[in-house]
């Protein structure tokens, strides 16, 4: 789909180690567990489900200088540009999931490389043939990457092209202050939030309260509702609703980030809005049947 126009992707590049337990952790004693190393990170999960599913994609993120080449290869194996800049004192990110019983996760993050990304690492040249900017909320959680993703954003703006922002984390939302943050991505083309996000930054429990209060921000807001599937919608409320099938789930890791490259690449291909969300939940849905948060390598 080159004809449709590059997406640039910026957020981080982790390695997630998932842990599985066969119970209750115990306090102070062991407990037996899977355990599992496999990439991750918010935005190389969306670059690489979009590179998997034929978007023209790049990829902006530090990483630590030893991780450089072989990440290369590997996002270049899912048709993902990467625009990687090796950092010669921080190693790459970590992030820990704990996956309960039930398939929902929680994690422990060490950011590494990510925290050290600068306004000059950001490709503003290649705004000249990007359909789309997708920026990842952990961008925006500690200020030296803030600072290289708001001017990216800027720039994108001041050309015409939509800014797609995922909030990425309730927990790093309410530690930056959803006031800051909200005033941060004022006028972003989208919001894609899941409900806990929602709820977070709209202060309502209600998804048309939070569809019509995000609205008064965001152009569009896209609501990811987990089983119950996902809606959109915006300063008029809802739009569209639409629930998720039925499927067993083993892991939630990356669902969200999978359902974002589904509508995307649906819209760039001239999907109408009501078919994108249908195509960003059917994504998302395949994406919790398999452990981890990237599709597997021979998806490609």
């Amino acid at each position: 789909m080159s004809e449709a126009g590059r997406v640039l992707v910026v957020g981080d590049v982790m390695t997630d180690v998932i842990v599985r337990p066969e119970g209750p952790l115990v306090r102070g004693s062991d407990r037996r567990a899977k355990i599992e190393s496999r990439p991750g990170g918010s935005g190389a999960n969306q670059a690489v489900w979009l590179g998997s599913m034929g978007a023209k994609v790049s990829f902006v993120a530090r990483v630590g200088a030893r991780d450089k080449t072989h990440l290369e290869a590997y996002f270049r194996s899912f048709h993902v540009d990467p625009i990687l800049v090796a950092d010669p004192q921080s190693p790459s990110g970590v992030l820990v999931v704990l996956v309960d019983a039930d398939g929902e996760r929680s994690f422990l993050t060490d950011r590494g490389a990510n925290l050290a990304l600068e306004p000059s690492d950001m490709p503003v040249g290649l705004l000249g043939e990007t359909r789309l900017v997708l920026l990842s909320g952990y961008s925006l959680f500690a200020e030296g990457p803030r600072r290289a993703a708001l001017r990216l954003a800027e720039e994108a703006r001041r050309r015409g092209v939509p800014i797609a922002l995922d909030a990425a984390s309730v927990g790093f939302l309410r530690e930056v202050g959803v006031g800051s943050f909200l005033e941060w991505t004022r006028g972003m083309s989208t919001l894609l939030a899941n409900a806990d996000e929602a709820e977070a930054l709209s202060g309502a429990g209600d998804l048309t309260a939070q569809m019509i209060a995000l609205g008064a921000y965001f152009e569009r807001v896209i609501i990811k509702r987990g089983a119950r599937g996902a809606a959109v919608g915006g300063r008029q409320g809802v739009r569209l609703d639409e629930p998720a099938p039925q499927v067993e789930v083993v892991d939630t890791t990356g669902a969200g980030d999978a359902f974002a490259a589904g509508f995307i690449t649906a819209e760039l291909l001239g999907a109408r809005e009501a078919e994108c969300l249908r195509r960003g939940i059917e994504a998302g849905s395949r994406a919790v049947k398999q452990l981890g948060g990237q599709p597997e390598q021979t998806a490609c």
